[in-house]
């Protein structure tokens, strides 16, 4: 808007010059005319020759006229240049404008990006190797049936019960826990715990051998559940409370009777704002064919043995992939350059302002000098 009040200010003085020149002509003309006007000078002045005084009037209005034309010309050029940079600082303007608008919103996208990814990290899955693990707790929930037999077996796996439905050795490390079900405060409940394999390059494996007597259940199952120390249950002072917590956070598993349940367990450690630690568990079933005297197959049978799967602990934590150092310096770089955009159109601002003075200023004396 500037440019176009600034132009058409340019064209109108332009004509104001040219009719003042034509106005100052127009007076040498008559100038000359009324210093002669019957073509001859009076007795008392000189006869001067013929045409000279006109011929001279002439030559100097013509004079004139070039030099106010010329200066015209040159007006003219210097307003053209003068539009074409006012031209050229406008549209350097808006395209920093335009770059300033679309750092914006990288560094707004940026931000964005970097807020829903601190809300939502990634999860990122590594595996430690060990040793041994830490002796896991096996809760038992027989019900109505009872533990015949539990053995350690090393490498060669588990041998070939020689009594099956029989009571037998019990060489596991076992105690009971009676505690208020945690989903019904009414009830009470109670669990078998087990200490579980630890020596995970041995291949040590657990071998529990359960007997049901009677069940008039359509479906007959043990229920259980891993926690992840044994040693920690058997040293609390409250066995019960900790039991429930144990509820509420672990998974329940079951296995069924007349089979031989066999359960390869991996532990999973989560480290993120609540550190947990929950185990994966790979089950593999075979039937029990079961030789014993139709008088004592009113009793069903339960087998399971646990192992652990391999000595890789999996641990799961959540990574942030945004870098905050990124965001840093996409918002120092759009700070910069809406400083420069801010500096450039000031500057350019001025500069016509200043144009705009001095051609004023240049017009006035113009104008004097010719009214003179």
């Amino acid at each position: 808007m500037m440019r176009a009040e600034f132009r058409a200010n340019s064209y109108s003085e332009l004509d104001e010059d040219e009719e003042k020149a034509n106005v100052v002509k127009e007076r040498r003309g008559e100038e000359a005319v009324t210093s002669s006007p019957n073509g001859s000078v009076g007795d008392d002045e000189e006869e001067d020759p013929p045409g000279d005084e006109v011929v001279d009037v002439g030559g100097e209005g013509d004079a004139t006229a070039e030099e106010v034309l010329g200066g015209m010309r040159r007006f003219r050029m210097r307003v053209s240049k003068l539009c074409l940079k006012n031209l050229v600082s406008v549209l350097l303007v808006v395209f920093y404008l335009v770059l300033s608008a679309v750092a914006s919103f990288v560094a707004y996208q940026s931000i964005s990006d970097f807020q829903h990814q601190a809300q939502h990290p990634a999860m990122s899955v590594s595996y430690k190797a060990v040793e041994r693990y830490d002796a896991p707790g096996i809760a038992l929930y027989l019900g109505s049936a009872e533990l015949l037999s539990c053995r350690h077996y090393f490498h060669s796996g588990v041998s070939v019960m020689e009594r099956p439905g029989q009571p037998g050795d019990v060489r596991c490390n076992i105690f009971t826990v009676a505690y208020p079900d945690p989903y019904h405060n009414t009830s009470q409940k109670s669990a078998l715990v087990v200490r579980g394999p630890e020596r995970v390059q041995e291949k040590e494996q657990i071998f529990l051998h359960f007997r049901l007597n009677g069940s008039t259940q359509q479906f007959s199952a043990i229920d259980y559940l891993l926690f992840s120390s044994y040693v920690s249950l058997e040293r609390s002072t409250n066995r019960p409370s900790f039991m429930m917590q144990m509820e509420r956070t672990q998974s329940m598993w079951t296995f069924s009777g007349g089979f031989r349940t066999w359960v390869k367990m991996s532990l999973v450690r989560t480290k993120t704002d609540r550190p947990s630690e929950e185990f994966t568990l790979e089950s593999s079933v075979v039937k029990y064919n079961d030789e014993r005297p139709e008088s004592e197959r009113s009793d069903e049978l339960f087998f399971i043995v646990f192992e652990w799967k391999d000595a890789l602990i999996q641990e799961v934590q959540g990574i942030v992939t945004a870098n905050p150092w990124s965001v840093a310096a996409v918002l120092c770089g759009v700070l910069l350059l809406i400083f420069k955009v801010a500096d450039f159109a000031t500057s350019s601002v001025r500069w016509m302002i200043r144009v705009r003075k001095r051609n004023r200023r240049h017009r006035v004396q113009k104008m004097n000098n010719m009214a003179a």
